[in-house]
């Protein structure tokens, strides 16, 4: 077991459980598609780069609204509440 993702830390940084595996998600789909880890491996696995990646501050969890598929995966309540706020 990757011993950050036992402590709530790594969740408060990022802003909820959501979130976080939606980041690691994303960025996993980027490694195994040919992208470069921002830290040194070090023969660790692609999620525990993934973890280590986040915990070093160097990945983050903004979201970009405007991504089609961002929008796509984004519950009717969220998308009717981000309408709302760009007054739509």
């Amino acid at each position: 077991m990757i011993e950050a993702l036992k402590d709530d830390k790594i969740i408060t940084m990022v802003g909820g459980r959501f979130r976080l595996c939606a980041l690691i998600q994303r960025r996993l789909v980027q490694l195994m598609e040919g992208a470069r880890p921002m830290i040194e491996r070090d023969g660790r696995s692609d999620l525990e780069v993934v973890v280590a990646e986040i915990m070093d501050g160097k990945l983050t969890a903004e979201l970009d609204y405007s991504d089609p598929e961002v929008k796509a995966a984004m519950p009717l309540e969220a998308k009717a509440a981000l309408a709302a706020a760009r007054g739509k």
